[in-house]
């Protein structure tokens, strides 16, 4: 083998090995566990014989891709606040709606009516929405106060 075939074969791998090693360092840094972000609520309450309504929305990105995410949302002067809320709760509650939004990301919204009997029984004041987002590999990310909004 020529010396000039040699050392191009020596500086194709030197090169293929760095970005080699660049992607496995890049893989190893990225967190299993999903990740919220750009995560927002409404609430309109009813009015003159209209219904109100409760939305969240949030983007879960994770490396496996997203399963699920579960929302509820409660009131600061609740048992939740003193008792804290816990995963293994909101297993049991709704899931949201969530649609591809590019690579291992999915755009989730929940959306719920609210009529004037479900203002007249809640607590007024603040509320937080919790969220327990799975990703496909079983990996979890619960957030008791992924948003806030009043009822007033």
């Amino acid at each position: 083998m020529s010396r000039r075939i040699a050392l191009s074969v020596v500086a194709g791998v030197v090169v293929l090995g760095g970005a080699g090693a660049f992607a496995l360092a890049y893989a190893g840094d990225q967190d299993p566990a999903p990740a919220l972000a750009h995560s927002t609520v409404r609430y309109s309450a009813p009015e003159a014989g209209h219904q109100g309504s409760f939305s969240f929305t949030t983007e879960v990105g994770a490396p496996s891709g997203v399963k699920s995410l579960k929302v509820l949302a409660w009131p600061e002067k609740s048992e939740f606040a003193k008792k804290h809320l816990t995963a293994e709760e909101m297993a049991e509650v709704e899931s949201a709606t969530c649609t591809p939004a590019g690579g291992h990301t999915v755009r989730c919204v929940y959306k719920d009516a609210v009529s004037a009997a479900d203002v007249a029984s809640s607590p007024h004041g603040a509320w937080h929405v919790a969220v327990l987002a799975t990703a496909k590999d079983g990996h979890t990310t619960f957030d008791t106060r992924a948003a806030d909004f009043t009822i007033g």
